[in-house]
């Protein structure tokens, strides 16, 4: 199979479904390649398939045949679900890594292939883990802003907050770009706007950075929140309480960690599934 070029448009799946082969199979009804290190997938959903916004199922392909026995095992790991609940099909944001023993193969799928699609969801990224509040933020480094595509596309996300206000920050501009453009597509897109509201649309802040090449906002998430550039930036005067801010985290290990920090130090406490508090953390992220 050949690599899609950067900036490959998404292209539609024939209108025949294949034949299944793999177990749990899915077909790839899109694709499109934003770096040599970033690409982004929709798959066909499972009718039975339901799941909250904000999780992730695994998925994956079968592995390379065994030298001795030639038998085949399946390469699963979890990706966040980046579409939202109601939508007809899955989409999937996914890092290159030329030596994984998954993304080394995933990242060359074309349309009609098949991808093997585990329908149990989980993940603590979700509304229910989160006490009310009146501020919601969602902190991402990477393809960790992949739950908040979906989040970030369910009306229910605006309905429970007065603001949402979503970072992201990458290493090069380019790696902002299916953030953006997801944003972008919020404002404008005649379904989403119909579905969520144009004014409720104005509870949206999109807040990027880099920190390795010349952008408008320079700088880690984590130092421009602990300087307070971040709350001076969005007009923000009594930086985060845990009376009215709620946060979600999806990103490094480093990034997890340092804002965990952060947000403790304010008074926000993590919380879960079955003990919602002021912030959760997805752990199972990995990229």
């Amino acid at each position: 199979m050949t690599l899609m070029n950067d900036q490959t448009p998404m292209t539609d799946a024939p209108a025949a479904k294949a034949t299944p082969t793999l177990p749990d199979a899915q077909v790839v009804t899109a694709v499109k390649h934003y770096t040599d290190r970033l690409f982004s997938f929709r798959v066909t959903r499972p009718a039975s398939l339901r799941f909250r916004s904000g999780e992730f199922v695994m998925i994956g392909l079968m592995g390379d045949p065994d030298p001795k026995t030639g038998k085949q095992r399946p390469l699963l790991r979890a990706y966040s679900i980046a579409s939202p609940s109601w939508d007809e099909e899955l989409e999937f944001y996914s890092i290159k890594v030329q030596d994984g023993p998954l993304t080394s193969k995933l990242q060359h799928v074309q349309v009609g292939d098949e991808i093997i699609l585990r329908p149990k969801p989980v993940g603590t990224l979700v509304h229910d883990a989160l006490l009310p509040g009146k501020r919601l933020w969602f902190f991402s480094t990477g393809t960790g802003f992949a739950p908040f595509a979906s989040l970030l596309r369910d009306p229910e996300t605006y309905e429970l907050y007065d603001q949402v206000i979503v970072t992201h920050t990458c290493r090069d501009v380019a790696e902002l770009t299916y953030g953006a453009d997801l944003i972008e597509s919020i404002k404008t897109d005649e379904l989403l706007v119909e579905l969520i509201g144009e004014e409720t649309l104005a509870k949206l802040v999109y807040y990027p950075t880099t920190t390795r090449e010349q952008s408008p906002k320079m700088g880690r998430i984590t130092d421009l929140l602990k300087d307070g550039t971040v709350f001076k930036d969005l007009g923000i005067e009594d930086g985060l309480s845990a009376e009215t801010d709620r946060a979600m985290v999806c990103g490094s290990m480093g990034l997890n960690v340092d804002i965990k920090e952060i947000l403790e130090s304010h008074g926000l406490e993590e919380g879960a599934n079955s003990d919602p508090k002021h912030y959760v953390v997805e752990k199972a992220f990995v990229g």
